[in-house]
């Protein structure tokens, strides 16, 4: 049996813009500030269970650095992952890196664009990445993406921030995420681009 075989394949989900409404200021998406904000798209329920269904793995990959900067507690997070869970039990872990953006000076390896959220993840379950996606909706979620050798699908929801590598998908809504990774299994080609409604 060989290393593929024995390795699952993966959903990575960004959570703020792809499971939940942000909150968007001046165009650009913030993570709601308590639960009481927190709202899960129509659509994202059924498309996880759909997912689950089709043998994925799946992995929330989010950066909080609300918390590293002081305006945010943790336990605020913790108590929006607990809501989250309940509403998707069939979620496998929440992946979680805190930090502001920069310590001592340097990027954590967690904070996306870094992989570092993904590897650790896919150490833990196992997972083959190389067979696994991606789906975010900002640019750091898709560099993350290609530097640990997933698919990357982009939810585009009309932020003024400009996409830095290229999506292997465009997409409007998280139905039509889930949608492309149930009819093109593993087969999406790198740097390929294919935009795909919502329905």
């Amino acid at each position: 049996m060989g290393k593929h075989e024995l390795e699952q394949r993966a959903v990575f989900l960004d959570r703020d813009g792809v499971l939940n409404h942000p909150v968007v200021r001046d165009g650009h998406p913030c993570p709601p500030s308590s639960v009481v904000d927190f709202q899960l798209y129509d659509d994202v329920a059924e498309g996880c269970a759909r997912l689950k269904a089709a043998g994925f793995l799946l992995v929330v990959v989010t950066n909080q650095p609300d918390v590293g900067r002081g305006t945010q507690t943790r336990a605020q997070v913790d108590e929006m992952h607990e809501e989250l869970l309940a509403q998707l039990p069939m979620l496998d872990r929440i992946e979680v890196c805190f930090h502001a953006g920069r310590e001592d000076g340097e990027p954590c390896a967690c904070r996306k664009p870094q992989p570092g959220m993904l590897l650790a993840a896919a150490a833990a379950l196992p997972i083959d990445l190389h067979r696994s996606y991606l789906i975010g909706d900002r640019w750091r979620d898709i560099d993350c993406a290609r530097a640990a050798g997933c698919h990357a699908i982009f939810i585009d929801r009309g932020y003024r921030e400009p996409l830095r590598k290229t999506p292997d998908a465009i997409v409007s809504g998280f139905a039509a995420a889930v949608e492309l990774i149930l009819q093109a299994g593993s087969c999406l080609q790198p740097n390929r681009p294919v935009n795909v409604p919502s329905k």
